[in-house]
């Protein structure tokens, strides 16, 4: 968490009541909530409704469950919160880039009833960001809405996404805020059966105001996405050099993720590795990577046995430095010419 986020939380602690309520505390802090809500729109440039949620899960949750649609389609790739929400769905291939196959996407669109098409930004794993201007095009030529899932966007990251998406789910967390607070950015509320409570009547259960002044205070704050850029590029220079592979290597990528393999050589192991040194990654996105399972992205790309299982995910943050991405190349050098030593 960034310090002006434990701040504004610390803040909303000291000041809690509920803004729900009628007396003068509750008024105060709903005045607070409101305003930390404008906050975050504006952070993102959204000049439309913003439903405070728990996280980006549960702003999938109410985008998949209560748009007002017939019909829902889901690409292969998506994190495991909208396949879990999208039982029923279409699923959408992608092509071995792990960019949607747009052609597949025309021809499931057709038929009777409006859709509602679920894309990642970029997806948790592999940071492979999807064309939100074109599929939007397609999607909204056929009647239908499209849902974003946009956890992993810095602020103003994409004007495509302010411009072409119809519903966008956002965390905190991902942006240096606290964890237990999101978003769920809608064009028209009219697009979602209410089912009484706060948040106009789209989500129940008193507000989170500490959450949510943490959230408007981090999110306000710039991300140096050049300077990430640079850093994946010199950690990938460097496994690339020492016999590598990234993924997604030749797709639009988000720089806040990397996915890379290190031939012959188990995710499980290079984890245990790292981890005994002092360096947190993981296996998939950080959700599931505790089950070791194969990477269902990886899978829909068309990895195979046993390289699916020889990948590691880099997060990049607003900390990581130089010396961060040097030294776990050097680790990375060492673990693979260990295990091809051995």
């Amino acid at each position: 968490m960034l310090p002006q986020a434990v701040a504004a939380v610390v803040e909303g602690m000291q000041r809690w009541a509920n803004p729900s309520s009628p007396h003068g505390d509750g008024r105060a802090a709903r005045a607070a909530l409101e305003d930390a809500r404008r906050r975050i729109a504006a952070a993102y440039g959204w000049a439309h409704e913003l439903l405070l949620t728990s996280g980006a899960s549960e702003s999938l949750a109410i985008a998949m469950q209560r748009s007002v649609v017939e019909r829902r389609l889901v690409t292969a790739v998506e994190h495991d919160a909208v396949l879990r929400l999208g039982e029923g769905a279409g699923v959408l291939p992608v092509a071995a880039n792990g960019l949607l196959e747009l052609d597949a996407l025309t021809v499931a669109l057709q038929g009777e009833g409006r859709v509602l098409v679920c894309v990642q930004w970029a997806n948790s794993e592999t940071g492979v960001r999807q064309p939100i201007a074109a599929i939007a095009g397609i999607v909204h030529g056929a009647g239908g809405l499209l849902l974003v899932d946009a956890a992993q966007m810095p602020a103003h990251a994409d004007a495509e996404v302010l411009r072409h998406a119809d519903l966008v789910a956002v965390s905190a967390h991902k942006r240096g805020g606290p964890p237990g607070i999101g978003a769920l950015l809608v064009r028209d509320l009219g697009l979602l059966l209410p089912t009484g409570g706060q948040e106009k009547g789209y989500r129940a259960g008193t507000e989170n105001l500490p959450g949510a002044l943490g959230y408007a205070a981090a999110v306000g704050v710039p991300e140096d996405l050049a300077k990430m850029h640079r850093l994946r590029a010199r950690l990938e220079a460097a496994i690339v050099e020492a016999g590598g592979d990234v993924v997604g290597a030749e797709s639009p990528r988000s720089p806040l993720i990397g996915a890379y393999r290190m031939p012959g050589v188990s995710s499980a192991a290079q984890l245990i590795r790292f981890d005994l040194a002092g360096v947190a990654v993981s296996a998939g996105s950080a959700c599931s990577s505790g089950s070791m399972r194969p990477s269902h992205v990886l899978t829909a790309m068309g990895w195979a046995e046993p390289a699916l299982r020889e990948v590691v995910r880099v997060s990049f943050g607003r900390g990581t430095t130089e010396a961060d991405v040097d030294r776990f190349a050097e680790l990375w050098r060492a673990t693979f010419a260990e295990a091809r030593a051995a």
